[in-house]
């Protein structure tokens, strides 16, 4: 599902024009992403939480030719589902 399929399925089951749910989706991410960025974490009872974390730097391989390749540490994103969210992935096949 794509960001306007989303859009669209949620202005199916609610009254909400799908311009105004466009909107209301770029804010909400856009709020996201600042507070990610900024080192908090944005938790969703029931869906999950959002936080920040580092990644060390490390050495890996170049695939093609084998050579090792520094890879530089990083500050990476990471999701974890909430109970309810994984017991609608679990309870569904």
């Amino acid at each position: 599902m794509n960001k306007q399929e989303l859009i669209d399925a949620v202005s199916e089951q609610t009254e909400i024009s799908r311009v105004q749910l466009g909107k209301i989706l770029d804010a909400l991410l856009g709020v996201i992403k600042k507070a990610v960025a900024s080192g908090d974490s944005v938790q969703l009872i029931g869906f999950g939480s959002f936080t920040c974390s580092k990644r060390a730097a490390r050495t890996g391989r170049n695939p093609k030719t084998g050579a090792p390749l520094k890879i530089a540490a990083a500050r990476v994103v990471k999701f974890t589902p909430g109970k309810a969210f994984k017991d609608v992935l679990n309870s569904e096949g």
